[in-house]
């Protein structure tokens, strides 16, 4: 046997002395159920409990409601291993692989790390039950904003808002009667991704700097509308209020920009930049052949662009839309984008106040928290099990899961 394993024995043997030294938390004959019901005490039954030490046996006082025909240890609520055969440290383990690697390697990171033996149905079931306690979790605390029973202490002089969406591969039964971009059978579902960040100062350049751990996010596959409510309690959560200034920041998606509308009334918004750029291209790549053409064109695009004069870029397309032989239709198609948007581009204006103009945090975000574990081959999800995959992410990435297990432990 290695150090290491006599080690964890001994470990258990102490632990297991421990949890049992109040022989068994018995609470007296009867004690007060839910509904104002009484529970009669029956015996003493035992548990097998996996822990980060071993496999520990849990004496426990069993008790029974007639009324309502079920029964119940009160030391499994305080011990909370309610309905589970798995420590919360051992479930935090199980949920942190979980939620970073694909479970088929996170069960074997576990036994090499911590010698725990799970297999990987069960670190897959395990992660999507503490997934769902996570949304819970940030859910509880949204609100709390929202009623104002939580008041940021610190002010921010400018709160950023961003966000966007990303294709999750998902099983066949979640697509029923959902059509793809080529008209076929969707395969993927579209997980909404916001962050939201603060900024206080620039650099010697006049640029923007994002303060560091300042970003936190939110997402999941859900409506526009379920995520415009969970996206603003958020905001309000992070000190909206107190915001000198707020700025959203995404690409020209119109689900986008009718939340920042109706949720964030009076924001600054401002469409990336990169993504700006790419429609420009669109129609050099459909007007010109040559290559040489192509990047001079789109050159002088860039230059006003940079300037925040979307004017002339409109002038220019409008130009070429009226030309024999360039493509009339993606030029009036773009047309269209750069007119509703043109206020959200004012790029010289932006900079000149110090503003951030792309969504790198977002572009980010969504490789991140989405791609790097959603998105590998093979993957197909539910939408339930995707969601709360995406809320472990998006608790680990946002530098609140500390916050959540302490919340669990005081609970």
């Amino acid at each position: 046997m290695s150090i290491r394993s006599s080690m964890h024995v001994i470990g258990a043997i102490m632990l297991e002395t421990l949890l049992n030294a109040d022989g068994g938390g018995f609470r007296g004959i009867t004690i007060p159920h839910d509904g104002g019901h009484t529970a009669q005490f029956v015996d003493y039954r035992e548990k097998k409990l996996l822990t980060v030490l071993g496999e520990v046996s849990v004496k426990r006082a069993y008790y029974h409601d007639k009324e309502y025909h079920c029964g119940l240890c009160p030391k499994d609520e305080s011990l909370d291993i309610v309905a589970t055969s798995y420590s919360p440290g051992v479930r935090r383990l199980m949920s942190k692989v979980g939620a970073m690697r694909p479970f088929d390697l996170g069960h074997n990171d576990l036994y090499e790390l911590a010698n725990i033996r799970v297999n990987a149905k069960e670190v897959e079931r395990v992660s999507e039950m503490v997934g769902d306690q996570v949304e819970a979790f940030h859910g509880g605390q949204a609100e709390a904003a929202l009623s104002a029973k939580v008041i940021p202490i610190k002010a921010v002089p400018r709160l950023y808002v961003s966000m966007d969406g990303t294709g999750v591969p998902v099983v066949k039964r979640e697509t029923t009667d959902r059509r793809g971009k080529d008209g076929g059978l969707a395969k993927t579902r579209e997980a909404k991704l916001g962050c939201i960040f603060t900024q206080t100062s620039t650099d010697k350049e006049g640029r923007p700097i994002r303060d560091e751990q300042s970003t936190s996010y939110i997402g999941a596959i859900e409506t526009a509308d379920e995520f415009a409510s969970r996206l603003y309690k958020e905001a309000k959560r992070r000190g909206i209020d107190r915001a000198a200034e707020v700025c959203v920041i995404g690409d020209g998606a119109l689900w986008i920009w009718n939340i920042a509308d109706e949720q964030f009334h009076g924001a600054c918004q401002i469409v990336d930049l990169y993504h700006a750029r790419e429609h420009y291209w669109t129609v050099a790549r459909a007007c010109f052949k040559n290559k040489e053409e192509q990047n001079q064109w789109a050159e002088e695009r860039r230059m006003e662009l940079n300037d925040g004069n979307v004017e002339r870029v409109l002038k220019a397309i409008a130009g070429l839309s009226a030309l024999p032989g360039y493509d009339r239709e993606q030029c009036e198609r773009e047309i269209g984008y750069f007119e509703k948007n043109k206020e959200r581009m004012r790029y010289a204006d932006f900079r000149k106040r110090g503003l951030f103009v792309g969504s790198g945090v977002m572009e980010a975000g969504c490789r991140t928290v989405v791609g790097q574990r959603l998105k590998q081959s093979g993957m197909h999800w539910s939408v339930s099990g995707a969601n709360n995959i995406i809320a472990l992410r998006c608790c680990q990435l946002s530098n609140r899961w500390e916050d959540f297990w302490e919340y669990r432990a005081a609970a």
